[in-house]
């Protein structure tokens, strides 16, 4: 377990330093300093996003990137807006969260058997990261899935972090998959390396608000992972 903690140490350290996107760096900065009129009297992080969890996860879970005034201002992944909310809900109820909330980066919530990540790990303009930048980033989760060697199921939260995780592998010399898998909510591929790639729709306040994912249909995602995962 150390070397795995070391790796995961080292890609968080890689990722808090990161200055390959001047457009984003800016934006975040920006965001930090002039903060959301609800937030003002914190400090927000403002900064790349490292991932969250455990090094010895089971399932590994996929977002976009940080929210401007929920991971951007809090420095943890899913952390401070409605997505989180649905996310961490799910976690504790799956038993695989301490507590139902995360509220901040220093709240004590532990995670067990599950590792969150995210296609691109600073707070975008429009939530709409370019393939550049998410290209940029991709190496940090090359490296994360290269060290969660337990991780048998693979979790997108979306088409983007789908697509993340497919390149990845790729870049990981990781056998094709053939036919290519196609995202869509509930879907399923298994893997040739062993375990499975799920995909779900993003838990955007766009998506619950809407209708387009109900908590019965995002909760069937993590019961599937259980399913099909869990030690």
């Amino acid at each position: 377990m150390t070397q795995e903690l070391e790796a995961i140490a080292g890609v968080a350290r890689d990722v808090i330093a990161c200055e390959l996107c001047p457009r984003l760096r800016a934006y975040c900065a920006e965001v930090a300093r002039v903060k959301r009129k609800a937030y003002e009297g914190e400090e927000y992080w403002g900064r790349p996003v490292p991932g969250f969890g455990d090094p010895a996860a089971w399932l590994l879970i996929v977002g976009l990137a940080p929210g401007a005034h929920g991971a951007n201002r809090t420095g943890r992944m899913f952390t401070g807006d409605r997505s989180g909310e649905w996310l961490y809900e799910e976690l504790f109820r799956q038993g695989l969260a301490s507590a139902p909330r995360s509220r901040a980066r220093d709240d004590g919530l532990i995670l067990t058997g599950v590792y969150i990540a995210a296609a691109g790990r600073c707070a975008p303009p429009d939530n709409k990261p370019t393939l550049e930048e998410l290209d940029h980033c991709r190496g940090y989760l090359v490296r994360e899935m290269a060290a969660l060697a337990e991780a048998r199921v693979k979790l997108a939260l979306g088409r983007i972090a789908f697509d993340a995780i497919l390149k990845a592998r790729g870049e990981l010399g990781l056998p094709a998959l053939r036919p290519l898998p196609k995202f869509g909510h509930g879907a399923r591929a298994v893997l040739p390396e062993g375990g499975f790639l799920l995909s779900s729709y993003h838990p955007s306040q766009q998506n619950t608000s809407t209708g387009k994912l109900t908590l019965p249909m995002w909760r069937a995602v993590f019961d599937q992972a259980r399913d099909l995962g869990r030690p």
